[in-house]
């Protein structure tokens, strides 16, 4: 919250730069500190930009990020009980959820086969 303050600080002095700027162009008076404060003030604010945008992102630069855990199915049995197939590495299992606890019901193969109800 502290660094989005300073940014929309930042960006308000930019404005009034540029504004200035343009008035003291228009009445003939030119400085060339005026363009280069300008071009500083929008690198430092689009670096602050990419920063926070990269910093939200959940993958790298390099890649994907090839996730381990992964939730394939949920179920719910009401009464906030739940039965869910999760992956780790290749292997699934299925877990039991309630309140407080978390159970390995069992693993899961590619031999099991599901039965019909």
């Amino acid at each position: 919250m502290r660094l989005r303050g300073l940014i929309l600080l930042g960006s308000i002095a930019l404005a009034s730069t540029s504004l200035r700027a343009a008035d003291d162009k228009a009445l003939g008076y030119f400085s060339a500190g005026y363009g280069a404060t300008t071009l500083i003030g929008v690198i430092l604010l689009g670096g602050a930009g990419a920063w926070l945008y990269m910093r939200g992102r959940k993958i790298q630069i390099s890649g994907r990020v090839v996730r381990k855990l992964v939730i394939d199915e949920t179920k719910s049995l009401g009464s906030r009980q739940y039965l869910v197939v999760a992956s780790y590495e290749g292997r699934k299992f299925m877990l039991g959820v309630c309140p407080g606890r978390i159970d390995m019901l069992t693993p899961l193969d590619e031999t099991t086969v599901p039965r019909k109800a």
